[in-house]
């Protein structure tokens, strides 16, 4: 599995984010996106989530699911964890569970690997934000999607926390996965660098 870019064009509100980019992440790998604040670094994950057009170029997939599409194929965790308040730990996972569909883990081992298996009956109001940020990770592990889009991923995190989630996208990636993290810092694993607008 192949996941390309070439010519790539951003415009945000009018504005040319960039343009003219290409890159490129296969099976096993992790591509670090890297840039200066507004470089663009969010919103390429947004153009291969589907969540932004292009405004130019083209974003393929090789090697993926011919009966989904790539949006479909990929898990996009954005800044925001996109909790319910409301809802339990474990009411949350269900909602994402039943929303995204397609092949899930059991969520409960889900909850233990991010260390969240004492709060599964808790409301996500009352979680710290860094029992926010592991929850969000659960999902990852909850819903099977090959391609992990991670923005910021360890922000919120304790160094435990930064260390299991490195443990986690090593296995995620050891299974044949692909990961795509725009990040100011190191992302705890081998990756290739991908530099958006020149010096961060």
């Amino acid at each position: 599995m192949q996941l390309s870019g070439r010519g790539v064009a951003c415009v945000r509100g009018g504005r040319e984010v960039f343009s003219g980019l290409d890159f490129h992440a296969a099976s096993g790998e992790a591509l670090s996106v890297v840039g200066r604040n507004g470089a663009g670094k969010t919103s390429l994950l947004r153009l291969i989530a589907g969540l932004l057009v292009p405004a130019g170029g083209t974003i393929v997939l090789d090697g993926g699911d011919a009966e989904m599409t790539l949006p479909e194929q990929c898990h996009y965790l954005g800044h925001r964890d996109a909790l319910k308040p409301a809802l339990s730990v474990e009411e949350n996972l269900a909602f994402w569970a039943d929303f995204l569909g397609g092949e899930r883990s059991d969520a409960a081992a889900s909850l233990e690997a991010v260390g969240l298996d004492h709060a599964t009956h808790l409301p996500a109001a009352f979680l710290s934000a860094g029992q926010r940020r592991r929850l969000s990770l659960a999902r990852l592990l909850t819903i099977r999607r090959r391609i992990w889009l991670l923005d910021e991923p360890t922000t919120a995190l304790d160094v435990a926390g930064q260390d299991m989630f490195g443990g986690l996208m090593r296995e995620h990636l050891a299974r044949g996965g692909m990961i795509i993290a725009a990040t100011h810092a190191p992302l705890g694993i081998d990756s290739r660098e991908l530099r958006i607008g020149g010096a961060a």
